[in-house]
């Protein structure tokens, strides 16, 4: 996987219906995936259907990703306005964790990058102007 960048939406338990709605805007079928489908909540819970991620590839080079926003589980409080992280997404370790380390200067990380359910290393961080980033290194370099 190449090394991208790409707007990821966060909503407060409706991410299946707007994924739907724009997969019918932009002609394309949205992927989804669960919190219990990752088990990340217990298959009872009332989060398991919710939206863990989703993602909608507009073209070769535009994707919109999705999730829904469960409290205590996400980085932060949901506010609209707040909802739209950067995502930076690859398999080029060693340059990702560059990125993450440089833009982690005089901001603050949220969450390191670490070892996550779905098999990718993921962290996340606040840069020193506000602006939120979430990093996904997936199968390449990282194993």
């Amino acid at each position: 996987m190449a090394t991208g960048l790409h707007p990821y939406l966060n909503f407060p338990g409706n991410t299946r219906e707007v994924m739907e709605f724009y997969g019918q805007v932009f002609g394309v079928e949205p992927r989804l995936s669960t919190f219990g489908e990752f088990n990340a909540v217990p298959a009872d819970s009332e989060h398991a259907d919710k939206v863990m991620h989703s993602s909608l590839e507009v073209t070769d080079l535009i994707q919109l990703f999705a999730a829904d926003h469960l409290e205590g589980m996400a980085p932060y409080d949901y506010q609209p306005g707040n909802n739209i992280d950067l995502s930076l997404m690859g398999d080029d370790e060693d340059r990702i964790r560059g990125y993450f380390d440089g833009l982690a200067a005089g901001g603050n990380v949220i969450m390191p990058l670490e070892r996550q359910v779905w098999g990718d290393l993921y962290g996340a961080l606040i840069d020193k102007f506000g602006i939120s980033w979430m990093f996904n290194i997936g199968p390449g370099e990282s194993d």
